[in-house]
């Protein structure tokens, strides 16, 4: 396919690219200014990736990204602000949530599993510039948590090595030699490293297995403690009187750390760029259908079914698993115990119950107390193997995201020189692999551990803090993200249901969710929409306003409001400055008119096909 003239715009250029100033119906000429018209490219072998993962990969990739330090480390923390019952409710809740929010993303990836999907669908269906924002966001999150589980492994080494640790281990092994062989590891062919991941996610399920084992036999009498049932529920309304005054807002402020542990399970939606298609499903439509049916799909349309399966049910998965954990923590240790990790910028009275242990897991500190040998090392090791896998995840997405938003900008002659740059990460090389935005989503926060050599890797120190704040950054982000999809989503479904006997005239593909013939190919419709869209971006605007804010409402301190606050500021910021930069409309996508409704819908499935 031959570039585009200067005064056309070909059928297959996304409506999400950057345009140039008069494409509103102005007059460049009348503008008297000189601007440079994007250049658009058409697909060609190095802005590609190899679609080699099929459906257990990409599960077992999104299991190692969402069970992390999450699991292992915010439970205990929300026992401990409120209780046995915040414990249990505070995931469920929230794992709820993060199902419906993925309910709404699974309906637009079955159909479209693109690159850059989650910020396509927000600046096709929402506005440009937002979608421009989400993804620079969603990079933010995952590229910031590489670096940030980095220092998070180092303070579980120390649980071994002591307060602090060793600066020569932290420094020339857990700050450089592991984030170096993670980087070799996502440097491998996709074929290897959907392997890797199934051989770590299948490892990481097993251990959570038999720590929530080892949970139950502690609670009937392994070890010191002896049979203790629900011991430690006998009252419903324990909370730290220090963080709230009572314990509905402390249950508020549990909700808001239990997000931290769901960050991850739409990643999905990063790796399905590289998901081939099924092919038992393909065999499957080529014993039901005739030939003639046959001819009009090709694989690109089923890939959505690879991705099918992990986009349902992980949310699912990662409810049992941490509201599971969380009942079984609190069954096995009282809120106030005082190994529990508390709110770091909370301070303690003096003579007060303060931890002598070098961990912050509520399951080592089980398991310390359970007397069984050796067991809070195994535990310790598996919340290790954790961190490390969550952070090689972490750097995969990161490097798809950035890889899906600049794969199809042209780095040209006339170009403005962000576009030249952009355009440069969006390559792959001969191996498929988008090194180039691999190796920069690597360096973007490498930094961050190192910080920790001179300020320790407790949260008590002005540097630890700051580490801190980075790292809780990211659940806020996900959830200014999980926002935008389902506000794309909830414009997607009302837009294909008041256009849908044009779509229905024009026969578009996939699209057609009203369509009650017999040949109805919409991949996957999510139960009781459009209610549970409008539901789920209630509880993201409801944990970001309102749960976040639960730290503030007693007393305003600086670290809860940089940690909850600072990115949904930054994000409003950047997208506002892409406004103005580009000077464009202060409105939503225009989705009224039928005509560009359809040809947006013929983008968006020439988009899939040009990736495959």
């Amino acid at each position: 396919m031959s570039r585009p003239q200067e005064d056309e715009r070909p059928d297959w250029v996304p409506d999400w690219y950057p345009e140039p100033p008069g494409d509103n119906g102005e007059n460049i000429e009348q503008l008297n200014v000189r601007v440079a018209r994007p250049l658009y490219v058409s697909p060609n072998a190095n802005r590609m990736v190899k679609r080699k993962l099929r459906g257990v990969h990409l599960f077992m990739i999104t299991v190692n990204g969402t069970l992390g330090t999450g699991l292992y480390w915010r439970g205990g923390q929300i026992l401990e602000l409120a209780g046995p019952l915040a414990a249990l409710l505070s995931f469920f809740l929230v794992g709820l949530l993060s199902w419906a929010v993925m309910q709404c993303i699974t309906e637009m990836l079955c159909i479209w599993p693109i690159p850059g999907a989650l910020s396509v669908y927000v600046s096709e269906f929402v506005d440009f510039e937002l979608g421009i924002a989400v993804g620079i966001a969603y990079w933010f999150t995952y590229s910031l948590s590489f670096g940030a589980g980095i220092a998070t492994l180092a303070a579980e080494v120390d649980f071994w090595t002591g307060a602090n640790g060793d600066k020569a281990i932290d420094g020339v092994v857990i700050y450089l030699m592991i984030p170096l062989i993670l980087v070799v590891i996502n440097c491998a062919g996709v074929e290897m490293y959907g392997l890797l991941e199934l051989v770590f996610g299948t490892a990481k399920i097993l251990c959570l297995a038999i720590v929530l084992v080892m949970l139950i036999v502690i609670n009937l009498g392994a070890g010191k403690q002896g049979y203790l049932g629900f011991k430690y529920w006998d009252s419903l309304k324990q909370f730290d009187n220090k963080a709230a005054d009572n314990w509905g807002i402390a249950f508020l402020m549990c909700m808001s750390i239990a997000t931290f542990a769901y960050v991850g399970v739409e990643i999905v939606a990063a790796s399905a760029l590289e998901s081939a298609p099924d092919p038992r499903w393909a065999r499957r439509r080529s014993e039901d259908r005739t030939g003639s049916d046959l001819s009009q799909r090709s694989h690109d349309t089923i890939v959505g079914n690879t991705v099918k399966l992990t986009a349902k049910y992980i949310s699912l998965f990662a409810t049992i698993a941490y509201s599971l954990s969380g009942l079984l923590v609190s069954l096995d240790i009282p809120w106030n115990h005082c190994q529990l990790p508390r709110l770091s910028w909370i301070k303690s009275a003096v003579g007060e119950c303060v931890s002598s242990s070098n961990t912050a897991s509520a399951f080592v500190a089980i398991a310390s107390e359970s007397m069984i040998p050796h067991l809070a090392d195994v535990f310790n090791a598996f919340l290790i193997f954790a961190c490390v896998t969550c952070a090689s995840t972490n750097l995969y997405v990161a490097s798809r995201t950035l890889f899906g938003l600049t794969s199809r900008l042209d780095g040209g002659k006339g170009q403005r020189w962000h576009l030249r740059i952009l355009a440069w990460f969006g390559r792959t090389n001969s191996r498929k692999i988008p090194l180039r935005a691999m190796v920069f989503s690597s360096l973007a926060f490498v930094w961050v551990p190192f910080l920790q050599l001179r300020g320790g890797v407790t949260s008590t120190t002005p540097i630890g803090r700051f580490i801190e704040i980075l790292a809780q950054m990211g659940s806020g982000a996900v959830v200014i993200v999980w926002a935008c999809e389902v506000l794309a989503f909830i414009r997607y479904y009302h837009c294909i249901s008041h256009h849908r006997s044009a779509i229905q005239q024009q026969g578009l593909s996939q699209v057609r969710r009203f369509c009650k013939d017999d040949y109805n190919d919409y991949p996957y419709r999510s139960p009781l929409q459009p209610f549970l869209a409008y539901i789920a971006l209630a509880g993201c605007l409801f944990i970001l306003i309102v749960a976040n804010g639960a730290f503030l409402w007693r007393r305003f301190h600086l670290f809860p409001f940089l940690s909850s606050y600072l990115f949904v500021l930054v994000f409003i910021g950047v997208w506002i400055v892409l406004k103005l930069v580009r000077d464009a409309r202060w409105s939503f996508v225009d989705l009224s008119k039928p005509d560009k409704v359809v040809q947006k819908l013929r983008k968006l499935h020439d988009i899939r096909l040009a990736a495959t």
